[in-house]
Order: structure tokens, then C-alpha cells, then sequence
């Protein structure tokens, strides 16, 4: 199968199995204790504790989705034959829907009647002293005819708890075998079953107690490009439809190392784009930029022609604007990924913008880099200065890791220990002119979802702010439940508000929506704001993040009087007294952010 067949294969099967299929959610989590989305369980986790209700939500205990993912941690063993920072998550869940039995026998026949593919082994927990054996996973596998059941421990079979106490469970997980027949995992299903007192650690050490959950679940995981190579027989996964033809458009540089690493993150790039990130020295605009940053030399470097034994000469297509064409058209051709065409220009004009910022340093830079491998060549010593290093990361803009990919090439190190320790120097040195905040809201004057950089900015930011909220209310008064909020962000000109919903806003429901703000605006509503326990807020009626993290005694913002309430929601930011301050609001256009998912531009006029 290709991958979009695999993709249709996977959810409908699982819609014949009663699951809900929900879209994939944004790259740019709700939940502020994660940078970026790194698995499909993520956007459900309200409904595996209890605070939001799946029947209510989905009109079913059990859902799948396809989930765009990026982790970090991997970012330098990028380039090998497996590691990768964006990939696609294959998974379903159940929240008291169904446990053990079921979800092995769907992931067996998804493998092996579906897939048409043999398992070659899977793995099941143990047992430790801490820890109960899963008896009953390995009697159900048995029961199916699998006869090579492997018994694995702690590290590789038993997820969680990930904080001091939480949900836990074993695991199990299905091997099959690649083009190469080498063994790959290809699908981890989680059992959350107990409830730990305690971290992990303490677990182990017997200071922590487990107790069955009420309510268990099912977590599973399975990643596409995985899937994909076993499916079709490849030895890697950069040979599968997903980067084969990246690595055919980059000519030349496609033949290894260097090619996987611009093939892997030219795919973050645009999905990190498209997901509503900008390149920024901060949190996940960060991230976008060393992504751009390394891709460009990778590509640079390799510029001009290729030359074949045979004397052929065929010029490189490679360049970041080709590059990022090509897989905005290869995954827009996939239905979940067409709003990538939508957004094709405005994604293609932030990456060249970003790329054009960076070659107005990067000449120079560069030869900085090379006198400094050349430099620790001829004292042979073959390692660079951790000071040097980051100057070059932070004037020059160069991203670290194209600094390592370049000295790995030349054979030379650098002194990371040293480029650590000058880095929190920086970092200290940052902390102590730091922004002011408000309230629970987490906002920061320049930064986050509000940017302000003065008194007479902040005021715009405020009126803004309140405005935002006056279209949440007016979204749901106009929409009702079909609607949740997906983030917002607010600068001096604009704000910009995503939220669920399935199709796009006409323009006379847009028309309608302006016309509900300015109403609430002409009548010139009071604004207040009270502390309250969170329960307490919720019971009230207030709006809030479903997904959201709250302290137990949460600011509540409302609009209006309490016989005549326009908008009521968990906030600790700043607002306006009265909505008479907000000036005329305007909307600028409506469009899609990512699957499932709307965007709202708009301005306040004086």
C-alpha cells in the first residue's frame, strides 16, 4: 500500500470497530506543560482522567486519528536510517470503552488480515517486583496463534507514570520485518490500568503504591513511516513513497546523510508553518528556525550541477523554495493535508523570508566555521572552541546543529561542555531583564500570546484581548458546541484566533459574527474579574481550554451584568474596563489553520 492508503485503511477500520475518527490536532499543543505535539494520545489526555466526557464529546468511549508528531530529542541522530523529528502517528484509543482483549485482536487484524503483512514477534511485560506480570496479555496473544511471545521489563514495556504520581500500565508491542528483514517495532499499546502514588523511580524502589484505575484504558501507537517501509518492502524508511521522492528532487545531495537530514526537516518546516509557527529565538519558533537554518547550508554547499560517470551534467533542483513546493504538493494531495495548498504562499514567503535573513550573515559565518576547522586541523588538535561555537550561534545565527554537522564531516569536534556553559550565561543574563506577566494566563508583554513592547502597545494588546474573547462568545452563540477553542495570538496590529470547527464560515456567519461583537461593544458591557476554586468557575458557565492546566483558584472575567451576561471565561490577562474602549472590530478573514481546525484574523479600529 502507499501511504495514503494506508492512512484510509487505518482509520476506517477502526471506524468499523465503532471509533470515532478525529482529525489530527495542531503541532502547537494546548497543553502548556509540552513545547510541541509528540504523540496521538496528547489531545485526549482530558478524557483518560475524567475531565472531559468522550460520549458527550465524540458520540463514542473510543477514537483514532492520525497524528502529525515532532520530537526533539532525536535532532542529532537525524541523518541515519531511522531517526526522524516530524513523523505521523497511527493511533486508537478507548476511555472505558474496551481493554486488553479487544485492542490486540484489532491491532492483529489491522497486521495481518488488513495490512496483509506476518508479525514476527511481540513483547509483553514480565512482571518486577513493583510491578504485576501481564498474564493476561500474553494468554490473549497465545489464544491468536502468535508463538513468539517475548517477556521484556520496566524500560521497554511498562509506560509511565511520566510525572510524580499518575496513570501506568504495560505494554505490548508487534514486530514485523522490513525489505532488509531486519525486525522493526511497528505498533506499542499502552494498558493504563493502575494509578501510581508516586514517580517512576519511587515505584521501583517500593516507596510508591499502585492501585487499579476505575476507568482503564487504551493508548496506542503506531508510526506511518514505520509502517510504510514494512509495507512496502523497503530496507529504510527514506526509501518508502514519504522520502523517496524528496530524495529524488534533491539530485545529488539525496544520496546519504546530508540528504535524509534536508529531507526529514524540510517536512517539519512546512507543518510547523502551516500550524500557525513563525521562526522566533523563543519556544517552538525556535525550533522552526534551526530546522531552516541547518537545511540551508546542507543545500548551499551542494549548489551547481551534478556530474555522472558518464559525463552527464544534470542541475540541482535543490533549493528551499523547490523543496518546499514539492511536499506542500505531495501531502496536500492527501484530503487531511489540503489546507497545506491553502496556506502554499503565505508558508513558501515565511521560509524564503527566514532563508533571506540568514544569507545576509551566513557568508561570513561561514568562513568563520572553516577557519576554525581548518585551524583545529593544522594544530591537531581537532576540536573548537565551545566559545567560538557560540558566537557563531549567536551572531552569526548559525543553527548548533549545522555547526556539528559541519565539523563531523572534517573530522573535528567541539567543546560542547564549554558552549553549555556559556549558553546559560546568556541565558542568565536574558532572565534578568524579564518581561512582565499577567496573571494565570501565562502572558508576556513581548511574547506568547500577547506582544506588547510598551505602555502605549499593551493598551492596543488589551483592547485586542478583550475583543478576542467577545468572538469566542459570539463563535459559540453562533455555533454552539461545535466550537473550541485551538489558541490564539496577539500582536499590536492583529489578533489571530483558532478554534474547531468542520467546514468554513460563510460570509454572511462572518458578518453575523463582527456584527455580535460591535453590539456588545456599542452597549458598552462592564468588565469584570473575580477569583474563584475551579470547580466553582467551571459549574458558573465559564468558557475555558478543555485541555487547559488551571491552578485551583483561577481568575474568572466576565461581560456584562449578571441578568445579561455576553461572555464569561477563565482568563488571568489583561483586560478593558468596559467594552466601549475596544473601538470598531473588523474581521479580516476567515481560513483553515490545519485539519478540523479554523482561523479568525481581525482588527480593532479606533
Amino acid at each position: 500500500m502507499n501511504s495514503s492508503e494506508i492512512r484510509e485503511q487505518f482509520l476506517e477500520f477502526f471506524k468499523s470497530k465503532g471509533h470515532a475518527k478525529r482529525p489530527s490536532s495542531s503541532l502547537v499543543p494546548d497543553d502548556p506543560s509540552v513545547l510541541l505535539t509528540t504523540a496521538g494520545m496528547q489531545q485526549f489526555k482530558p478524557y483518560y482522567t475524567g475531565e472531559a466526557d468522550a460520549m458527550k464529546d465524540f458520540g463514542a468511549l473510543s477514537t483514532a486519528s492520525i497524528q502529525k508528531s515532532f520530537r526533539t530529542s532525536d535532532i542529532d541522530e537525524v541523518g541515519d536510517e531511522s531517526h526522524l523529528t516530524f513523523f505521523e502517528m497511527l493511533g486508537n484509543f478507548s476511555f472505558g470503552g474496551y481493554f486488553k482483549e479487544e485492542a490486540i485482536k484489532y491491532a492483529r487484524e489491522f497486521i495481518t488480515q488488513v495490512m496483509k503483512l506476518e508479525i514476527s514477534y511481540v513483547t509483553v511485560f514480565k512482571g518486577s517486583d513493583a510491578v504485576p506480570k501481564d498474564k493476561e496479555s500474553k494468554k490473549i496473544w497465545e489464544s491468536l496463534g502468535v508463538k513468539d511471545i517475548r517477556e521484556e521489563g520496566m524500560d521497554d514495556v511498562f509506560w509511565g507514570p511520566t510525572g510524580k504520581s499518575g496513570p501506568c500500565g504495560p505494554t505490548t508491542e508487534i514486530y514485523c520485518r522490513n525489505g532488509a528483514g531486519k525486525d522493526i517495532e511497528i505498533w506499542n499499546i499502552v494498558f493504563n490500568e493502575f494509578f501510581c502514588s508516586g514517580s517512576r523511580e519511587e515505584l521501583l524502589a517500593g516507596r510508591a503504591e499502585l492501585k487499579p484505575l476505575k476507568t482503564k484504558g487504551i493508548d496506542t501507537g503506531m508510526g506511518l513511516e514505520r509502517l510504510a517501509m514494512v509495507s512496502q518492502k523497503t530496507n529504510t524508511i527514506f526509501e518508502t513513497d514519504l522520502f523517496a521522492p524528496i530524495l529524488n528532487n534533491l539530485k545529488g545531495v539525496g544520496d546519504g546523510w546530508s540528504g535524509r537530514i534536508v529531507a526529514d526537516h524540510i517536512r517539519g518546516i512546512i507543518f510547523l508553518t502551516a500550524d500557525g509557527v513563525r521562526p522566533d529565538n523563543k519556544n517552538q519558533g525556535y525550533i522552526l528556525r534551526r530546522l531552516i537554518r541547518r537545511v540551508i547550508p546542507h543545500l548551499k554547499e551542494r549548489q551547481g550541477v551534478v556530474r555522472f560517470n558518464n559525463g552527464d551534467k544534470i542541475p540541482r533542483l535543490a533549493n528551499l523554495k523547490t523543496l518546499s513546493e514539492y511536499v506542500i504538493s505531495q501531502y496536500g494531495s492527501y484530503k487531511e493535508y489540503k489546507y497545506l495548498l491553502n496556506e502554499k504562499s503565505e508558508i513558501i514567503d515565511i521560509v524564503l523570508d527566514e532563508e533571506k535573513k540568514f544569507l545576509k550573515i551566513y557568508e561570513k559565518g561561514s568562513k568563520l566555521l572553516n577557519n576554525l576547522i581548518n585551524e583545529a586541523v593544522d594544530n591537531k588538535t581537532y576540536k573548537i572552541n565551545g566559545k567560538d561555537v557560540f558566537i557563531l550561534v549567536t551572531t552569526h545565527g548559525f543553527a548548533l546543529e549545522w555547526i556539528k554537522d559541519a565539523t563531523k564531516l572534517k573530522g573535528v569536534e567541539l567543546d560542547a561542555g564549554e558552549f553549555e556553559q556559556e549558553f546559560k550565561k546568556h541565558q542568565e543574563i536574558s532572565r534578568g531583564g524579564v518581561e512582565k506577566k499577567f496573571g494565570g494566563h501565562g502572558l508576556i508583554l513581548d511574547t506568547g500570546e500577547l506582544k506588547a513592547g510598551n505602555e502605549e502597545e499593551l493598551k492596543k494588546v488589551t483592547r485586542l484581548h478583550t475583543a478576542t474573547h467577545l468572538l469566542n462568545a459570539a463563535l459559540h452563540r453562533l455555533f454552539g458546541n461545535e466550537i473550541s477553542q485551538r489558541g490564539s495570538d496577539i500582536t499590536t496590529q492583529r489578533t489571530r484566533y483558532d478554534f474547531t470547527f468542520s467546514r468554513k464560515i460563510t460570509p454572511e456567519e462572518l458578518q453575523k459574527l463582527e456584527d455580535m461583537v460591535n453590539e456588545a461593544v456599542k452597549k458598552d458591557y462592564p468588565v469584570t474579574i473575580k477569583e474563584m476554586p475551579l470547580e466553582e468557575a467551571k459549574k458558573s458557565g465559564a468558557l475555558f481550554f478543555y485541555k487547559g492546566r488551571y491552578p485551583d483558584v483561577v481568575r474568572v472575567y466576565t461581560v456584562g451584568k449578571e441578568n445579561n451576561i455576553f461572555s464569561r471565561e477563565l482568563c488571568g490577562g489583561p483586560h478593558v474596563k468596559h467594552t466601549g474602549e475596544i473601538g470598531k472590530f473588523r474581521i479580516l478573514k476567515e481560513e483553515s489553520s490545519s485539519a478540523g481546525i479554523r482561523r479568525i484574523r481581525a482588527v480593532v479600529d479606533d
